[in-house]
């Protein structure tokens, strides 16, 4: 791990307090690292998830999963068909 991987660990862990999200980061890059955390930790790469498994994952951080789920869609971190019938990791 890089001294900038550590330190973006280190300005994730910031942002959540035993084990909960404690908001949404509103500065663009801040909510990058979050999402690519989230991404990471909470989805694996081969597999497909349907919206419930995603806003149940989502959910054990934060009660917003809906606004987690967009973020992540729109950051390109998960993929849906148009049909949104299903999500997997993107990036």
């Amino acid at each position: 791990m890089s001294d900038h991987d550590s330190h973006d660990a280190h300005q994730v862990s910031a942002l959540f307090s035993r084990g909960r999200l404690t908001a949404i980061p509103r500065k663009a890059a801040r909510r990058e690292q979050l999402l690519v955390h989230l991404a990471e930790t909470l989805f694996e790469r081969d597999r497909t998830y349907t919206e419930r498994e995603v806003n149940e994952a989502l959910l054990t951080v934060h009660e917003d999963c809906s606004a987690l789920r967009r973020y992540l869609v729109v950051a390109g971190l998960l993929v849906r068909p148009k049909d949104g019938s299903s999500y997997r990791r993107g990036r």
